[in-house]
């Protein structure tokens, strides 16, 4: 008997031509949620050590998230609502929707796996008809009396570097699966995204950032090039 299929994307210059998260901070400055040059400066800086591989995500998403948990949860939604219509909905591209429906067609399941918190990420992922999203999840004020919004915490292991294959072994056992009752295959831009693209069965670069692409021709993964 064959083993189901799980076809794992990363999100941000792999499914999206952009980054969700960098694009949601753009946005916030657009919406005067945030100081404009000293939010800029910090997002860029975060943004460059995503690239080199050196980001502290707890630091991170405490600064991505700050201005949504003074806005509150109706603020920030209808927000959200908003950034969907204006940046993301224009992003998604035929070619990316197409590769899920050819995994769909194959019986497989899709499964986003993104390092981008879940507020930004989970309307992104309905967009795209997946409703199977791994993301950074975020720590909510549940105490007594309290918002029962996001605290800027992350709340478990978040989904970046070594945390996807973490995340990933979980939602597989949730399941009743392990790595080796399935058959993965992770798509990626990203070299921090090494640890689930050497665990998955099959690796695809995708759109691939320069050490990824060159990683990727020394091992003979497959180069996709879904935005050209």
């Amino acid at each position: 008997m064959s083993l189901p299929k799980i076809a794992l994307f990363d999100l941000d210059n792999t499914l999206l031509p952009i980054d969700s998260d960098y694009a949601w901070g753009e946005f916030m400055i657009a919406r005067g949620w945030v100081e404009p040059v000293e939010f800029k400066r910090g997002n860029d800086h975060f943004y460059e050590q995503y690239k080199a591989g050196e980001l502290n995500v707890h630091a991170y998403v405490r600064f991505a998230t700050a201005a949504i948990v003074r806005a509150g949860a109706a603020n920030s939604i209808a927000a959200h609502a908003d950034f969907m219509g204006s940046v993301v909905q224009k992003s998604i591209r035929p070619e990316a929707s197409a590769l899920l429906e050819q995994h769909r067609l194959a019986g497989d399941m899709v499964v986003i796996v993104t390092a981008t918190n879940e507020f930004v990420t989970r309307p992104i992922a309905t967009a795209f008809g997946v409703s199977e999203l791994i993301a950074v999840e975020l720590e909510r004020d549940c105490t007594q009396g309290g918002s029962g919004w996001i605290t800027g915490a992350i709340e478990g292991v978040p989904s970046f570097r070594e945390g996807k294959v973490t995340r990933v072994q979980q939602w597989l056992r949730s399941r009743g699966w392990d790595w080796d009752t399935v058959h993965t295959t992770f798509y990626s831009d990203s070299i921090n995204d090494l640890p689930l693209l050497e665990k998955a069965n099959v690796a695809v670069a995708t759109n691939p950032d320069p050490r990824l692409r060159a990683l990727a021709t020394e091992r003979g993964w497959r180069i996709l090039e879904l935005f050209k």
